[in-house]
């Protein structure tokens, strides 16, 4: 029998949601795959989405290149740009569309002997100061690019650092320096990840590009906008043993009985990737009730606390995150954010489901 610890991805609820933020958002989306689409699996997401998506994007070429191999020929939006000169010829081959945001990119092409005209998305740091161009040099970077006569397409972007902040003035005055900076040059626009759709009307220009709202996980604070978890993280109690009242639990004994206590033991640890952080109490959900963690979670196991439900044993079913435990929850409760989490998902294998999965109402939090 194999171990009982897998990853449910409902395809089903991320076409829900590619087209809720599509349709909210306006224009054209691009579909965020990196990273393995948060850890849902590239390949069959970008299949499952590829009839309806507008194109996808990835962070390096490497992840274009296995999109590409895979029979996927949707534009695909290199995030990161190229990094070398081999990098752009293959970009060229693939018909890969490519992000320019430091000089030397530019020179790249430039110097380069490209004989297809390039898609290129022209990036400019409006605020988020980690990479593009200064605004005050978009018009001459733009006219360079132009002026090189290898560029099919320009489209104009920035990127947001504090969108999933509502009540933050940081979005709104990089929405302006993009607006001051791109005025009078020709061509589309894109400003929009997840919070930008959710959260930012003035934002929705021609294109998105949504990521971690793909999976159901909303940016945005208590945020309601009709989303569904794509990932549910599943797996078995495998063994049971009983606690006397002050007998301690696990790796540094963090937990100590106050009351006879049963004790599942569950096949799914942090080498899954479930947080070795996350704190006594967090939420699961046992045969469909409410339990918690108990103990510290270790590499390959953890153990939840079942005083309380007497039916429980070898064999029932927990959900770690998904339609009724928050995957937000779990990593509030445990110090980090819904990204880290679904991205560190491995090891477990993951299950596809073209069909909708039930969607019960979730729980208020994920932390007892």
């Amino acid at each position: 029998m194999a171990r009982p610890a897998f990853a449910k991805i409902d395809l089903a609820a991320l076409r829900h949601n590619y087209e809720r933020l599509r349709t909210l958002h306006g224009g054209r989306a691009l579909a965020v795959l990196k990273a393995n689409a948060y850890g849902h699996g590239a390949v069959r997401c970008a299949h499952a989405l590829t009839d309806i998506a507008d194109g996808f994007a990835v962070a390096f070429l490497e992840e274009a290149v296995a999109l590409r191999e895979a029979g996927i020929n949707a534009p695909i939006l290199v995030l990161e740009g190229m990094f070398d000169a081999h990098d752009l010829q293959v970009a060229q081959e693939l018909e890969l569309w490519i992000v320019v945001h430091h000089e030397a990119q530019l020179r790249m092409i430039e110097l380069s002997a490209c004989t297809t005209p390039l898609h290129v998305w022209l990036k400019l740091n409006t605020g988020m100061e980690r990479a593009g161009f200064a605004p005050e040099d978009a018009a001459a970077v733009h006219s360079r690019l132009v002026s090189t006569g290898k560029i099919e397409q320009i489209i104009l972007m920035s990127h947001f650092a504090r969108a999933d902040e509502p009540d933050s003035e940081a979005t709104a005055a990089q929405i302006e320096r993009f607006d001051n900076a791109t005025a009078g040059i020709a061509g589309d626009r894109s400003l929009c990840n997840s919070a930008g759709v959710l959260a930012w009307p003035d934002a929705r220009l021609d294109w998105a590009r949504p990521g971690i709202a793909l999976y159901g996980a909303d940016p945005i604070p208590s945020g309601e906008h009709g989303l569904l978890p794509v990932m549910t993280l599943e797996s078995r109690v495998f063994a049971v043993r009983d606690l006397q009242a002050g007998e301690a639990l696990g790796y540094g004994a963090r937990f100590i009985a106050s009351r006879p206590t049963r004790v599942g033991l569950v096949a799914m640890g942090y080498a899954d990737g479930y947080p070795r952080t996350a704190p006594e109490g967090t939420a699961v959900m046992v045969d469909g009730q409410v339990s918690g963690i108990i103990g510290r979670v270790s590499m390959d196991m953890l153990t939840v606390d079942i005083t309380d439900h007497p039916s429980t044993g070898i064999g029932s079913r927990l959900e770690l995150w998904g339609p009724r435990i928050r995957v937000n929850d779990v990593a509030h409760a445990s110090g980090t954010i819904a990204y880290e989490l679904l991205c560190n998902v491995k090891r477990v294998p993951l299950q596809y489901s073209q069909e909708p999965l039930v969607h019960t109402p979730k729980l208020e939090s994920a932390a007892a």
